[in-house]
């Protein structure tokens, strides 16, 4: 399976809950799967979102 990705940086002022919120609406109505999760001494987050390559076109992530 190919698949494209998606890297996002999360600030550290972005709590969990509302990561975890903006996570899921991209979840759903976009096809994105969590890939891999990364939290940094700082408390930035670095999130990378995957997703299967069809031939349809898909939307984009919304920021």
């Amino acid at each position: 399976m190919d698949y494209e990705y998606a890297p996002l940086r999360l600030p550290p002022n972005v709590d969990r809950v509302t990561a975890t919120a903006q996570l899921a609406v991209q979840a759903e109505f976009s096809g994105w799967e969590l890939a891999r999760v990364r939290l940094y001494r700082d408390g930035t987050r670095q999130v990378v979102l995957r997703r299967r390559v069809i031939d349809r076109p898909q939307p984009g992530l919304s920021y």
